[in-house]
């Protein structure tokens, strides 16, 4: 979703988005498939904004200082939790502060105005002020010695051993992982507002910058037979995924640069000025021959460059069979596992991402939704290493399916429905690259695939959506063409929701959406719809145009429960808790909100042939928060209804 905050910050948000209308932009097409060379990822960024401004050694630096980084004199591995000393520092201030910057040639001046570049983002965090975006900072206060000088050396002595000249020195651990390119570790002081520079590390590079990583797979067939798997390397030769005892496929190799990312000419996007990043190349290989609900050994890479640790994954079960389990959530993002500041930190990603590791464990997942603001780069492509690394461990095992949000796509004059900068300027580049996937064509991120006893219909409500577009089209005929006697559930999957009691400045619901799309859901007789968007989770009545056709009864277990023998309406449920900070909830809700929880979490979904339980699951402490069944009779085809508009 957006940003939480106010003030001037804010006030800049509203003057860009007033700057945005109208406002042509680049191209945000890809690279042409048989383009195999592009920028070097070691290249500098080409600096374009006009607050740039030169930045000085800071005044009288210690001539003692050094940076020393914990890599034994060895390039770095693939993950790293590298600890960072400086030492050398003869009065130390809390105003001193270590960057983490790659390429190592990126510029380090000072530039005042850059904060615009986050804030028109959502980010409202105090981050560095510098003219290329330093992937991690920590001030050296988070040594709780440094200030107090409790790691002191004697740089000079007099005549009878007494020190003349003594020092003070911190140690910073910072992790790090490999995005292929060099980094160097930058000491500054003066804050992030006014930073001046005191000392550099010089270039520390990977071990292995082609290293085949992240590795994620995504459902391509209803049948459960193929399986994609999508990987990040430094080489564009292509590669290979190796599985199932002796088969392999080759990967289709694509990749994206600056001027595939959209800007407008006054402001230059985050993703076209300084938060771009190099992402090597993109690798996806389809593995064939599968069987629904099976496990299978993998791994990928190539000779040349490496390969990856095997992986066991198991496939979806087939759509029409018995059953389905599996987790859905909104809005995660990563957050830094060291005491850094990072750019568009999302707090609870790392529990979500843990408890969904433990009910994986569990066997008793067969894939998982991601619905939306993905990884939160938002035009700060590094970002997306850091959050690839972060769900590999679940990506990895099962099906891991996205739906486009507003922090992928949006940005003036990109074709979004919505002009607000959200995407930083990457227009849904970097998410259709990472993310492949069923979806129509190129820049039409929606589709329909069926596993177990469900039929899911995922959309983007970032692209036009309003009544005989070309996606409203495909909406409706998709959901025309059901067969409920094979999958009887069909559950409805967005972004942005139609229903929410949360405020916020910006509106939560366009109510423009909702009259589109909405008779959609009750006249095809959707069971159940899931949205992201709002960073908490609510569950609705059976509700259509904000009434109630039909409140639950409790079961014998206490379990509220919706029967759609006799259909009324879909059922409404946000599970936007995956990581961002949350939203607060009114005193009171609206009549049609039955259940709210502010917490950290997911759902996870068990569907039969005529039962669907719905489980809202906090992620610290892996409670149930809430839950929910919807049950009908023995599935037939359903007449679909006729709404009078």
């Amino acid at each position: 979703m957006g940003f939480p905050g106010s003030g001037i910050r804010l006030l800049l948000v509203l003057a860009f988005l007033g700057l945005c209308l109208g406002v042509a932009r680049t191209s945000s097409t890809l690279a042409p498939e048989s383009e195999m060379l592009h920028e070097s990822y070691a290249g500098k960024s080409e600096f374009r904004t006009v607050n740039r401004k030169e930045l000085g050694s800071c005044l009288n630096p210690s001539p003692y200082l050094a940076i020393n980084v914990s890599t034994g004199g060895t390039p770095l591995p693939d993950e790293a939790f590298l600890k960072v000393t400086i030492s050398g520092v003869l009065k130390p201030d809390k105003s001193d502060w270590v960057a983490m910057i790659t390429p190592s040639n990126s510029s380090v001046s000072g530039c005042p105005l850059s904060g615009v570049n986050y804030v028109e983002t959502g980010d409202l965090a105090n981050l560095p002020l510098l003219c290329h975006y330093p992937v991690k900072a920590q001030y050296l206060t988070s040594d709780p010695g440094y200030l107090g000088c409790n790691n002191a050396a004697c740089q000079k002595r007099d005549a009878s051993g007494g020190c003349r000249v003594r020092t003070c020195a911190a140690t910073l651990t910072f992790h790090v992982v490999n995005f292929r390119t060099d980094v160097e570790f930058v000491l500054f002081s003066g804050g992030f507002g006014t930073p001046c520079v005191l000392k550099r590390s010089g270039a520390i590079r990977f071990a292995n910058p082609a290293k085949p990583l992240y590795g994620h797979l995504s459902s391509i067939d209803s049948k459960a037979t193929l399986m994609r798997l999508t990987w990040v390397s430094g080489d564009g030769k292509p590669q290979q995924v190796q599985y199932d005892g002796g088969k392999s496929a080759a990967s289709h190799v694509t990749t994206f640069t600056q001027k595939d990312m959209c800007s407008i000419a006054v402001l230059p996007s985050p993703a076209m000025d300084f938060g771009w990043h190099d992402p090597g190349y993109i690798h996806s290989a389809v593995m064939t021959g599968l069987q629904p609900s099976q496990s299978y050994t993998y791994r990928y890479g190539s000779d040349s460059v490496g390969w990856s640790d095997k992986t066991t994954f198991k496939t979806p079960p087939a759509g029409g069979s018995d059953e389905l389990s599996f987790v859905i959530f909104g809005d995660m993002g990563k957050a830094p596992l060291d005491p850094s500041v990072e750019h568009y930190i999302q707090p609870g990603s790392i529990s979500v991402a843990k408890a969904v590791a433990k009910e994986i464990q569990t066997g008793k997942v067969d894939s998982i939704f991601h619905i939306g603001d993905i990884s939160y780069a938002t035009g700060f492509l590094v970002e997306w290493d850091f959050f690839l690394h972060l769900i590999t461990p679940l990506a990895s095992q099962v099906s891991y399916m996205t739906a486009i949000g507003n922090h992928e796509r949006d940005y003036a004059e990109s074709g979004s429905v919505y002009v607000t900068p959200d995407s930083g300027g990457e227009c849904g580049v970097p998410y259709e690259s990472y993310f492949p996937m069923p979806s129509v064509a190129k820049d039409k991120p929606w589709y329909s695939i069926e596993q177990g006893t469900v039929h899911f219909i995922v959309m983007s409500t970032e692209h036009e959506w309003s009544e005989k577009s070309e996606q409203y089209n495909w909406m409706d005929e998709d959901l025309s063409s059901v067969d409920r006697s094979r999958t009887p559930w069909i559950i409805f999957i967005g972004h942005r929701p139609m229903y929410s009691s949360h405020g916020g400045l910006l509106p939560n619901v366009d109510s423009n959406f909702v009259a589109s799309v909405e008779p959609l859901l009750l006249n095809y007789q959707v069971d159940l719809v899931f949205f992201g968007h709002v960073h908490n989770y609510e569950r609705t009545c059976a509700v259509y145009q904000s009434k109630c056709n039909g409140i639950p009864k409790k079961d014998a277990s206490g379990i509220d429960t919706y029967d759609n023998s006799n259909y009324t309406a879909p059922v409404h449920a946000i599970v936007g808790a995956g990581g961002f900070s949350l939203d607060n909830f009114p005193n009171k809700g609206e009549t049609w909100s039955l259940s709210r929880v502010s917490e950290f979490g997911y759902a996870r979904v068990h569907a039969t042939k005529t039962d669907m339980l719905v489980q809202f699951v906090n992620s610290s402490t892996m409670e149930v928060r809430d839950q929910f069944r919807i049950v009908k009779t023995s599935p037939k085809k359903p007449r679909s209804l006729i709404i009078q508009q």
